[in-house]
């Protein structure tokens, strides 16, 4: 490579390190001792999740792999290489997902290490696809191969019903450049990720621009955002009362404890001074809605008045089964009920279950009874003295692209979740970091009840008011922040964004070949 006049500190200490001769032996490396260190290198990438939050090994982590790509002989290597940094990132961030199989572990522990392998390297197919995409359309340019995995992220949070779990752009939660959510949602962050990657990329090569001038800017707006005045935290807004009762998943629905945790609930519930809305967790009444009828009186005595929300399962007339959400008002009336839209592929409901009726199957026809069915209204739901609430449900928390304020602006947001299947590792500390994104995004306050954590008051800026920590039984009574006035991506969505990212794919299309080295 060219050396340029002039090079600083930094420059010279990547040329003293002779960083491409480094990238050019990883590449002719045997393919096994390959895998295995792009492995690796992707868990060193993943480790800019919730809850380590090391960003700059993320950064420092793509930037190598962006180099790999470059130097890859083949398309077919600069793919394979891709992915293996993928399932080292994926099975890192996403090992949470064998959780579930463990809350029975007789039965379904088998399938953990399956469950891991497979949404692993799916998700890291979406990487690989893109860095085929890079090397046959633009090969040579390490941004244009960081644009295709911007537009993978994109791919991977839509399709199939979509999975944006550990996007790139989640790095960004604890630091004040996640405040660009509020203008072009997580995929904006990703972009930055990517940008962030290459600027250092441009330094291992000695060039002096544009790379060291793009963490320049980066660098004070992030000084920008993070020095601005704190927004004050009202103490007469509404009082809200967060009750998390701390229910293990595999002891939740024995009918042993139904009756320990429904009694902590209405416990947590009932002391202190009575707040203006009581919010519990997902599914925290472990019956049907349709059966309760006694313990509604039960449940109003303990708010005392306040709205209650509350998360529980229901049955129609014909027969279909919902995961809902409850507004209770006084006197044990039910004012309102949401039914989750998006539900897991076969955690709520079996895809594909007309076609595997139709085969005859009656091994997995025999799930397909047991699913929920998908709810049809996404309005925002009315509480008493507070007003209008967007719901979510548990996974519907991570699809910042799905959340429908309606025509009048909501006061807040609320999310009950039970994160009890994903126990007590990274799971619940990656769905809060995705909860204060949608805070951010949206300029509403999140109200977060979760089964066993971790609870929260979350203001319009992403801000963790006060919590309920993991594992424990707690509730807190918080003022509800303030709303801020809708935010551009409330308003207009991704579609600015992905306009944005139209212009710099064809413009580093367009000279790749001068950029990407």
């Amino acid at each position: 490579m060219p050396t340029r006049a002039g090079s600083s500190g930094c420059v010279s200490v990547c040329q003293a390190l002779r960083m491409p001769d480094i990238f050019a032996r990883l590449a002719a490396l045997p393919v096994w001792q390959r895998f295995a260190l792009l492995s690796l290198l992707g868990v060193v990438g993943g480790l800019g999740q919730a809850p380590f939050d090391l960003w700059p090994a993320t950064i420092i982590a793509l930037a190598i792999l962006l180099q790999v790509h470059t130097v890859a002989p083949t398309a077919r290597r600069a793919t394979l290489d891709v992915w293996c940094f993928g399932l080292g990132y994926f099975g890192f961030t996403l090992h949470w997902i064998v959780e579930p199989f463990l809350v029975d572990i007789a039965r379904h522990g088998w399938m953990a290490p399956f469950a891991l392998v497979l949404m692993a390297g799916g998700a890291a197919l979406f990487w690989a696809l893109a860095g085929w995409l890079a090397r046959r359309v633009a090969p040579g340019g390490a941004m244009f191969f960081g644009l295709m995995l911007v537009w993978a992220e994109l791919t991977r949070a839509l399709i199939l019903t979509g999975f944006p779990w550990a996007l790139l752009g989640h790095i960004w939660v604890p630091t004040p450049l996640a405040q660009l959510a509020a203008f072009g949602g997580p995929h904006l962050l990703s972009l930055i990720t990517i940008l962030a990657a290459w600027a250092l990329t441009t330094l291992w090569h000695r060039r002096l621009v544009p790379g060291p001038i793009v963490i320049v800017v980066l660098g004070g707006v992030a000084g920008v955002l993070g020095s601005g005045p704190t927004p004050e935290l009202r103490s007469d807004g509404p009082l809200v009362r967060i009750v998390q009762p701390n229910a293990p998943q595999h002891l939740k629905w024995d009918p042993a404890y139904r009756d320990v945790f429904l009694n902590r609930l209405l416990d947590l519930t009932g002391q202190g001074a009575v707040p203006d809305l009581v919010v519990w967790p997902e599914t925290a009444v472990p019956s049907l809605l349709n059966y309760v009828q006694s313990d509604l009186s039960l449940l109003e005595g303990a708010a005392r008045g306040a709205p209650l929300v509350f998360g529980i399962q229901r049955l129609d007339a014909a027969g279909a089964f919902y995961n809902s959400m409850v507004v209770m008002g006084p006197g044990g009336v039910i004012r309102d009920i949401y039914d989750k839209r998006h539900l897991v592929p076969f955690g709520e409901y079996i895809p594909g279950a007309r076609q595997i009726e139709k085969l005859g199957l009656p091994g997995l026809a025999g799930l397909v009874g047991t699913g929920f069915t998908p709810g049809t209204q996404g309005d925002p739901l009315m509480i008493p003295g507070i007003g209008l609430a967007v719901p979510l449900i548990c996974y519907e928390g991570i699809f910042a692209e799905e959340i429908v304020t309606g025509p009048t602006r909501p006061r807040l947001m609320v999310l009950i979740t039970n994160d009890a299947w994903f126990g007590q590792a990274a799971g619940p500390h990656q769905h809060l970091a995705q909860a204060r994104l949608r805070a951010i995004e949206q300029g509403l306050p999140m109200v977060r009840a979760a089964n066993t954590g971790i609870s929260a008051m979350i203001d319009a800026k992403g801000r963790i008011v006060d919590q309920v920590s993991l594992g424990v039984a707690g509730a807190i009574d918080v003022p509800l922040p303030l709303a801020l006035p809708a935010t551009p991506y409330a308003r207009r969505g991704e579609w600015p964004f992905v306009g944005v990212l139209i212009l710099l794919t064809f413009g580093f299309y367009a000279g790749g070949r001068r950029f990407g080295n």
